[in-house]
């Protein structure tokens, strides 16, 4: 079964210019022609084409693309597609990380260069939420406490806070997978140290506020997408030792 121009475009969305320039640089050449001369796709064409939309997904330029798919049949481009893939999750991992350390902060005052900010950043640049993050918290004792504390940190101070997070978000991860409950003994230990590191770092993470931290995880996406990054249902697991902790500490 032979698609045209038209049929291919309307099946994958690529515009019919798009298809037409890819023709014109080889990186995908129509398997036949009909009796009037057009272009006609063969399923072998249309998986060609897929690969190239996955590749184009992943910022490669057309001719590093040919050059790939060059290189070999098509478990070798599986196997290339999931080595991709994973290098680009582990990416947005390190990124949504970083967003979650600097939301859960609740501070803007990075005072780095921006060598230092692209050292422990990445491309993701703490400063672009300030905005939102003085709407949502900007009258509290907290998010001044934060301010004036974070924005003496240098880059050290920053590495350390971070590491010192992700260790007790893996750890807490360790929990979850082996099947521990939330309001087991060293769970409710691991929250604890949780609300400790805020209050070392950012502000004094009082139980209710720690509380209030533990429902966000949840209601809010964001810290539930990447909560969930580093472990499937790690934000309600994480909010119910926070809030099992905090029932132990204050009852």
């Amino acid at each position: 079964m032979g698609y045209t121009v038209g049929q291919v475009a309307r099946l994958t969305g690529v515009t019919v210019r798009t298809l037409h320039h890819y023709d014109e640089v080889g990186l995908l050449v129509p398997s036949g022609r009909t009796s009037a001369g057009y272009r006609s796709y063969s399923d072998a064409d249309l998986d060609r084409l897929r690969r190239v939309l996955f590749y184009r997904e992943l910022d490669l330029g057309l001719d590093d693309i040919a050059a790939v798919l060059a290189e070999g049949g098509a478990r070798a481009h599986l196997e290339r597609q999931h080595e991709l893939l994973l290098e680009r999750i582990d990416r947005l991992q390190r990124i949504a990380a970083a967003v979650r350390e600097e939301m859960e902060a609740v501070s803007m005052g990075v005072n780095l260069t921006q060598e230092e900010k692209f050292a422990l950043f990445g491309d993701f640049d703490p400063d672009d939420h300030a905005s939102e993050v003085e709407r949502r918290w900007g009258g509290s004792d907290a998010y001044r406490q934060s301010r004036e504390r974070m924005a003496g940190y240098g880059e050290q101070d920053w590495r350390q806070f971070l590491g010192e997070q992700s260790a007790v978000h893996e750890r807490l991860a360790e929990a979850l997978r082996s099947g521990a409950a939330p309001d087991e003994a060293a769970v409710l230990d691991l929250a604890e140290e949780h609300r400790q590191v805020i209050t070392r770092w950012c502000y004094d993470c009082t139980y209710e506020i720690h509380r209030g931290l533990g429902e966000m995880y949840v209601a809010d996406e964001r810290f539930t997408a990447t909560y969930e990054a580093i472990e499937p249902g790690l934000a309600e697991f994480v909010r119910a030792a926070i809030v099992a902790n905090a029932d132990r500490r204050e009852g």
